[in-house]
C-alpha cells in the first residue's frame, strides 16, 4: 500500500509540530535548570575535554541518524557486526602476558588457560620489540623484563610447548619485527604438524602508529609498509584465518590523544594500509576481511562506547564507498580492546580493580570481539598470578553475572550515546580532512603533525589533573597515607643468562650453511623487490635469529631516524 503525497505531507507536518513542541519544552527546561545550583567540583567535560550537556533529546541527533544506525549485524554495523552478538558467542578473553624466558611464559599461559582464558596474547620484551637478540649489546639489562624474550624459532617452540597451536587463538603485540615473529610462529606450528590454514590469531604489525606514538620501529615508512603488504599477500593464500594486522589506537591513546583523535588517527592508518594493498594490485576483498583493530578503553564510560560504535560505522562506509569493497566481511570492523594502562595509578592500586571493571563493561557495551583486562598492579611491575586471576575473573563476572551480554547494543537508542556516536563521527571526518591537507598519513608523520597533536592533548589532560580540575581518585583527591606494600613480580638477571646460553647453543648446533643461504636469499628478495615472506619463513625454519633477519633487511632498506619536531 503506497502512501499518498497528501498523507506524507500530513505526517511531515505532524513531525514538525512535535519537534517544535520538544524545542519549546527543552528551552523552558534549560531556562529553569540554569537558575539551579551546580556542583563546583567538576567542569562537566569528558576525559577528552569536550563539554557534556546536562540532558540529551532527539534534537541532538544528526539528520539521517536512524538510517545510519539500523540493527545489529546490518550495514553500517553501528550496533555490532553480528546479529546476535554475545548471545551467539562471548568475546574472547585474552589476557596479555609474557615475562622472562619462553619457559617462564609458557607456564603462565598454561596457568591462564586452565582457569578459563580463551585466547593467548603474547607480550614481548623490549629487545624483541626492537628486533634485537637477547645477547645483543643493546639488550643488556632488558631481557625478559617487560615481556618474554624471543630470539629464534627455538624460543617460539618452547613458548608454545604443550599448547595446541591449531586450537588456540594467539595475538602477538609486535610491530617493527612483526613479520619475523609471525614467521617464527608459523614455523613452530609446522613443527607441531598443524596445517597453516587452521592457525587463528592476530599479529599487531601496525608500524604507522609506532611512528606516531610508541616508537618501536626499525625501517623507514615505505619499506616497512612494503613488508606489511607482503604479509597481506602471503597470508591471504596460506593462513586465511589469521589477522595480518591489528590497527591500533591503543598506543595513540596511551600517548595522550583524545578519544576522537584515537578514532580518527587509527582509522586513517587503516585506510593507508588499504591504499597500499590496492596499489600493489591486490583485490581489496582478498585482504580487508583479515584487517582488525585494537582500541583503548579509557575512563569516560559513554565516550568509549560511542567511539567504538562510530568506528564500525565509519569503517563500513569508507570500505564500501571509497574502496569499492563488495564482500560484507570487508565492511565489518572486528576489534580487540584493552583497558587503559595509562589510567592505572600507583597510589591506592586496588582502586584499579574498579577502574578496570568499568572499562571492561564499556568494551562489552561497545561490542568488542576480544578483551584484555589489566591487572591492578601493572603500574608497578609485571602482574603476579593473583592479580592476573582477578583481572580474568573481572571478565568472567561481566560475562556470566551482569546480563550485559544478553542484548546486542543495550545502549542503542540512548539519546546521549547516539548523539555522542554522531559527534565522534563528525570529529573523525574533520580530522581526516586535516590529515589529507597535510599530504596524507606518511607525510603527516614525517612532518611531526600527528606527534604534535597527541602531545598537545596530553599536556591539556596533565594540566587539568595537576590543577585539580580533573579528579583522579587517590592521586589528587581522596588521598591517603601509603598502605601496606603490594607484592609484585620481580624479574632477575637469570633470564638474561639463560637466553645467552640458549643462543650460544643454537648457533653452535644449527646448520650454519643453511642459515647463511637463507639470509642471502632474503637479501636477494628484498633487493629485487619481491615478496620477502617466503624467504623470511625459510630463515625462521633454518633457525636464523631475530637480529640476523633484521640486520639483513636493514642493509637493504636502511633504518628510520625520527626528525626533531619540538
Amino acid at each position: 500500500m503506497t502512501v499518498s503525497q497528501q498523507e506524507l505531507a500530513g505526517r511531515l507536518a505532524e513531525r514538525e509540530r512535535e519537534l517544535a513542541q520538544l524545542r519549546a519544552e527543552v528551552a523552558r527546561w534549560r531556562e529553569h535548570s540554569a537558575r539551579l545550583p551546580v556542583r563546583d567540583d567538576s567542569d562537566f567535560t569528558s576525559v577528552s575535554g569536550v563539554a557534556v550537556d546536562p540532558v540529551y533529546t532527539p534534537l541532538d541527533l544528526s539528520p539521517g541518524h536512524w538510517e545510519a544506525t539500523r540493527l545489529p549485524g546490518e550495514f553500517p554495523y553501528t550496533r555490532g557486526v553480528h546479529p546476535t552478538m554475545y548471545r551467539g558467542k562471548l568475546w574472547t578473553m585474552r589476557q596479555f602476558a609474557g615475562f622472562g624466558t619462553a619457559e617462564d611464559t609458557n607456564a603462565r599461559y598454561k596457568f591462564l588457560l586452565s582457569r578459563g582464558q580463551t585466547g593467548l596474547s603474547v607480550a614481548f620484551d623490549f629487545p624483541t620489540l626492537m628486533g634485537y637478540d637477547s645477547d645483543h649489546a643493546r639488550s643488556e639489562g632488558e631481557v625478559g623484563k617487560c615481556g618474554v624474550a624471543i630470539s629464534s624459532l627455538a624460543d617460539m617452540e618452547t613458548l608454545f610447548d604443550g599448547i595446541p597451536m591449531g586450537e588456540v587463538s594467539t595475538s602477538m603485540t609486535i610491530n617493527g619485527p612483526a613479520a619475523m615473529l609471525f614467521c617464527f610462529y608459523v614455523a613452530a606450528a609446522e613443527k607441531q604438524g598443524v596445517p597453516l590454514a587452521r592457525l587463528r590469531g592476530t599479529v599487531q604489525n601496525d608500524i604507522l602508529k609506532e611512528y606516531m606514538a610508541q616508537h618501536a620501529w626499525i625501517y623507514p615508512a615505505e619499506p616497512a609498509l612494503k613488508i606489511i603488504v607482503d604479509m597481506f599477500e602471503w597470508a591471504a593464500e596460506h593462513t586465511p584465518q589469521w589477522n595480518t594486522i591489528s590497527i591500533s589506537g591503543y598506543h595513540i591513546r596511551e600517548a595522550g590523544s583524545t578519544a576522537a583523535q584515537e578514532l580518527a588517527f587509527t582509522l586513517a592508518n587503516g585506510f593507508c594500509y588499504v591504499e597500499h594493498g590496492v596499489a600493489r594490485g591486490l583485490d581489496v576483498d582478498a585482504f580487508a576481511p583479515r584487517l582488525s583493530f585494537f582500541w583503548d578503553v579509557h575512563n569516560d564510560f559513554f565516550e568509549e562506547i560511542a567511539k567504538m560504535r562510530a568506528a564500525r560505522r565509519i569503517w563500513a562506509r569508507h570500505l564500501r564507498e571509497r574502496f569499492g569493497a563488495r564482500d560484507p566481511r570487508s565492511w565489518k570492523m572486528r576489534f580487540h580492546c584493552q583497558t587503559a594502562g595509562v589510567s592505572l595509578t600507583a597510589q591506592q592500586p586496588l582502586n584499579n580493580v574498579v577502574r578496570v571493571a568499568y572499562q571492561a563493561m564499556a568494551a562489552a557495551l561497545g561490542g568488542t570481539q576480544s578483551l584484555h583486562t589489566n591487572a591492578f598492579d601493572e603500574t608497578l611491575a609485571l602482574p603476579t598470578e593473583e592479580s592476573v586471576r582477578i583481572a580474568l575473573r573481572t571478565q568472567q563476572v561481566l560475562a556470566y553475572e551482569t546480563g550485559v551480554p544478553n542484548v546486542a547494543d543495550p545502549l542503542g537508542g540512548s539519546y546521549y550515546v547516539e548523539a555522542l556516536t554522531d559527534r565522534m563521527e563528525r570529529e573523525a571526518e574533520g580530522l581526516f580532512a586535516e590529515i589529507d591537507a597535510q599530504g596524507g598519513v606518511v607525510k603527516a608523520i614525517e612532518s611531526g603533525w600527528f606527534q604534535r597533536q597527541i602531545a598537545s592533548s596530553s599536556m591539556r589532560f596533565i594540566t587539568e589533573v595537576e590543577q585539580g580540575r580533573r579528579v583522579i581518585v587517590g592521586v589528587n583527591e581522596f588521598v591517603e597515607e601509603e598502605g601496606a606494600p603490594i607484592d609484585i613480580l620481580r624479574i632477575g638477571e637469570e633470564a638474561d643468562r639463560r637466553q645467552r646460553d640458549r643462543l650460544t647453543a643454537l648457533r653452535a648446533t644449527r646448520d650454519a650453511a643453511r642459515a647463511d643461504a637463507a639470509l642471502e636469499a632474503l637479501a636477494a628478495a628484498a633487493r629485487e623487490d619481491r615478496n620477502v615472506m617466503p624467504a623470511m619463513l625459510d630463515c625462521a625454519r633454518a633457525y636464523c635469529t631475530l637480529y640476523e633477519i633484521r640486520h639483513t633487511l636493514e642493509q637493504i632498506y636502511g633504518s628510520y631516524r625520527e626528525p626533531v619536531f619540538f
